[in-house]
């Protein structure tokens, strides 16, 4: 399934769907009803600039080893690669190795967001562990994406509240040192942004968490 011409108007510069995501409100309060929620289980996560010069990321890779949702439970995740910045990007989408589960993210729990229509992409997801290692594989829209990351920094816990984002995450993470990416076989060097307070470490094994809203 490929993005409609609306979506991507949208998203035709990851930095442009980055800032309108920063600019969406604080609208859950701490103790709100929860209205949507997903949460995860071996989670690798990176965003980042495969380009000299870029000043916004045209590549992120969010996929955890099982993603649970209230319609059920799937290796799932986000993938946007932007390879040449002036073009809509190759591939952009919520994937899932279960398609209904792909398909709650967007309505639910993104709703409001650059995200909220973004296409559901059928894929083959990994995730494997060791103490300071992790890595990730995904298999999408005729593509292979690998990210090994290393040198794994104590675990800990987060407590970010919506406002970059509308919803609340919480979770435990321990931020990468260094990071290898593989596109089709081939290595890619990625440029990591620094980390923020509001979205924390652009390079991260999530052991656990939650977004709920």
């Amino acid at each position: 399934m490929l993005p409609t011409a609306a979506i991507l108007t949208s998203v035709f510069f990851i930095g442009g769907l980055l800032s309108a995501v920063e600019a969406v409100p604080a609208v859950v309060p701490p103790n709100a009803a929860v209205t949507a929620w997903m949460s995860w289980e071996g989670g690798v996560d990176i965003v980042g600039m495969t380009k000299p010069g870029l000043t916004q990321p045209n590549l992120i890779l969010h996929v955890a080893r099982s993603v649970h949702t209230p319609v059920g439970t799937a290796a799932s995740g986000l993938v946007v690669w932007q390879p040449d910045p002036a073009a809509a990007p190759t591939v952009f989408g919520m994937v899932s190795e279960n398609p209904g589960v792909g398909a709650y993210f967007g309505p639910h729990v993104f709703a409001g967001t650059p995200f909220e229509k973004a296409p559901v992409l059928l894929a083959k997801i990994s995730v494997e562990t060791l103490a300071d290692k992790a890595t990730s594989r995904i298999e999408v829209a005729g593509h292979i994406f690998t990210v090994t990351l290393t040198g794994l920094a104590p675990i800990q816990i987060v407590d970010r509240p919506a406002g970059h984002m509308p919803f609340r995450q919480l979770g435990l993470e321990s931020a990468a040192k260094t990071v290898a990416v593989t596109i089709d076989g081939k290595s890619v060097d990625v440029t990591i942004p620094p980390t923020t307070a509001a979205t924390g470490p652009a390079a991260v094994y999530s052991q656990t968490g939650l977004y709920a809203r």
